[in-house]
C-alpha cells in the first residue's frame, strides 16, 4: 500500500480513538443529536480499526515464521523450516486480503447510498417496441428489488399503446437501494426481433433510465411557491374507482427548470402532491450533481454513476443472448434471460467494484 492511503488509514484509527473519548464526554451525551452523530461515525470507523489489528497480527506471524525459517539450529529440519513456509505463505495471503480490504475503507462514501431512491424509465427511440422494452427493464428492477425485499411504489404512469410504458416512475424503498441501483443511469439499447415482425428483422430502439436518491429534507433544495405551477386533474389506471372520480393526481411544474412531475396513485391529493415534491427535488438536486461532476466525469476512464441520459451504457442483444455493459471493458454476459427476470447481482457487483478501483486509483493522485 502506498505511503499515502497508510497515512489516510491511520488517520482514521485516530479519529476512532478520538470519537472513543467524545463519547464519554458528560456534554455530548447530554446532546443527544451530536451523540448520534458521533456513535454513527464511531460504529462506521470500527471495521477499520479491527482490519488494522488483524493486519498488525498478521505481521507478528510474518515475522515469527521467518525467524523461524531462518534459524541456524533448525537448518537441518526439514518439517520445522516447511512449517514455517506454510505459515509465511499463511501470512502473506492474509496481508494481501487485508491489504484490499483496508483500501476499499478509503473509498471516499456517498452519503446516499443507504437511502431511497425514484426509478424513472422512459420509452426512446423505437416506438411501440422502445416502450415494451421499458415495461421489461421495469420488470427487471421490480423483481431485483423483491430479491433484495425493497418496497416498490408506483408514482405514475403512461402506458404504452401496445404494451409496456412510454414513461413509468417509481418510488424504491429499501436499505442500500440506491448504492445497488445507482450506476443503472443512462441510455438501454435492446436488439431483437418484435412481436410485429413478419420477415423476422432485427430492430433496435431504446429506453433511459434514471436513478434519483430520494432526499429526506426538502430544505435542502430550495423551492419557491413561486417557481410552482400546480394542476390537478382526474388519475387514470390502477389506483381504485375513488381515485378515477375526483381529481386527486397533482402534476406539478417547476416553472425555473420546466421540470415537470406527476403523482396519481395514491387516493389522497395532499399525498399525492407529497410525493410529486419528493420526486422534483430528486430530480432537481441530480441536475446540480450532474452539473458539478460532468467536467470531472470528462477525465475518468470510466463514467458510472455520472447519470447522463444521452450515454449509451448498456446493450440487450437478444439474437445471441448477451448483455454487454459499455463503461466497463470486457463486461459482456450471455444471461440475458436470467438478468432480465431480476438476477442483476453479477452485473451491479462488477461496476460496483470498477467504481471502487476507480476511486482508489484517483486516491494514488492524492498527495
Amino acid at each position: 500500500m502506498l505511503p499515502s492511503l497508510r497515512r489516510k488509514l491511520e488517520a482514521l484509527a485516530e479519529r476512532r480513538e478520538e470519537l472513543e473519548r467524545l463519547l464519554a464526554d458528560p456534554g455530548v451525551l447530554a446532546d443527544n443529536d451530536t451523540f448520534r452523530a458521533y456513535s454513527r461515525e464511531f460504529s462506521q470507523l470500527e471495521p477499520v480499526v479491527t482490519a488494522l489489528a488483524q493486519e498488525a497480527h498478521a505481521l507478528r506471524d510474518l515475522a515469527a515464521a521467518e525467524t523461524m525459517r531462518n534459524d541456524p539450529a533448525l537448518h537441518n529440519d526439514r518439517d520445522m523450516r516447511a512449517l514455517a513456509e506454510e505459515e509465511i505463505a499463511s501470512a502473506q495471503t492474509r496481508l494481501s486480503s487485508l491489504d484490499d480490504e483496508l483500501a476499499l475503507f478509503l473509498v471516499p462514501k456517498d452519503v446516499r447510498d443507504d437511502g431511497n431512491l425514484f426509478l424513472e424509465v422512459r420509452a426512446g427511440t423505437g416506438g411501440d417496441e422502445a416502450a415494451i422494452f421499458a415495461g421489461d427493464l421495469f420488470r427487471m428492477y421490480a423483481r431485483y428489488a423483491e430479491t433484495q425485499r425493497w418496497k416498490v411504489e408506483i408514482v405514475s404512469t403512461s402506458a404504452g399503446e401496445h404494451g409496456g410504458y412510454k414513461e413509468i416512475i417509481a418510488r424504491i424503498e429499501g436499505r442500500g437501494a440506491f448504492s445497488k441501483l445507482k450506476f443503472e443511469s443512462g441510455t438501454h439499447r435492446v436488439q431483437r426481433v418484435p412481436a410485429t415482425e413478419t420477415q423476422g428483422r432485427i430492430h433496435t430502439s431504446a429506453a433511459t433510465v434514471a436513478i434519483l436518491a430520494e432526499q429526506d429534507d426538502i430544505e435542502d433544495v430550495e423551492i419557491k411557491d413561486a417557481d410552482l405551477r400546480v394542476d390537478t386533474f382526474r388519475a387514470s389506471g390502477a389506483g381504485g374507482q375513488h381515485v378515477n372520480k375526483t381529481d386527486s393526481a397533482i402534476r406539478i411544474t417547476h416553472l425555473p427548470s420546466g421540470i415537470v412531475v406527476e403523482s396519481q396513485q395514491e387516493r389522497s391529493q395532499h399525498k399525492n402532491r407529497a410525493q410529486a415534491m419528493g420526486f422534483l427535488k430528486a430530480k432537481l438536486l441530480d441536475e446540480q450533481r450532474s452539473a458539478q461532476t460532468r467536467s470531472q466525469a470528462e477525465s475518468r476512464r470510466m463514467q458510472v454513476g455520472s447519470g447522463d441520459r444521452s450515454q449509451r451504457i448498456r446493450t440487450y442483444s437478444f439474437p445471441q443472448g448477451r448483455i454487454t455493459d459499455h463503461r466497463v471493458e470486457g463486461l459482456t454476459l450471455y444471461d440475458l434471460a436470467n438478468v432480465l427476470e431480476g438476477n442483476l447481482d453479477a452485473l451491479v457487483d462488477h461496476l460496483t467494484r470498477e467504481h471502487q478501483a476507480d476511486e482508489l486509483a484517483r486516491l494514488t493522485e492524492t498527495p
